[in-house]
């Protein structure tokens, strides 16, 4: 089973979406987590409103850093914009996806965002079970 970890800042919108996603659409081909280099104290509740639409419930989830994740090895590690201050996590595919960040920005955003994000996860687990 492919590993996959989704990175951004925070840990409370865009990479906890895209972990709902790849853990729903992916379940029994990926195993799928997520962190941030800043994590948030908890995830932004218009992520997991826009996420429940979907039929996804992210409330349970809680934002982690990077420390929660030391020695594990992924397939493929997944930048949503932390690239500037990501530490390096060990990976064999490294992907960045440029996604803005919707915290502050309404309703519409979150699923603008969600959209984009739930699209991208379904290309990602195309190309891993091509």
């Amino acid at each position: 089973m492919k590993q996959v970890l989704f990175l951004c800042v925070g840990n409370s919108a865009r990479s906890q979406m895209a972990e709902g996603f790849a853990r729903t659409l992916g379940k029994g081909l990926i195993e799928a987590y997520s962190a941030g280099s800043n994590p948030a104290v908890r995830v932004e509740p218009l992520a997991i409103e826009v996420m429940k639409e979907k039929n996804i419930d992210i409330s349970s989830h809680q934002p982690k850093g990077f420390e929660s994740l030391k020695g594990k090895e992924f397939d493929y590690i997944v930048s949503m914009g932390c690239e500037k201050v990501c530490p390096f996590m060990p990976g064999k595919k490294y992907l960045e996806w440029d996604i803005p960040d919707p915290k502050g920005k309404g309703l519409k955003h979150f699923r603008t965002v969600r959209n984009t994000i739930e699209q991208q996860v379904k290309e990602l687990l195309n190309a891993i079970i091509a």
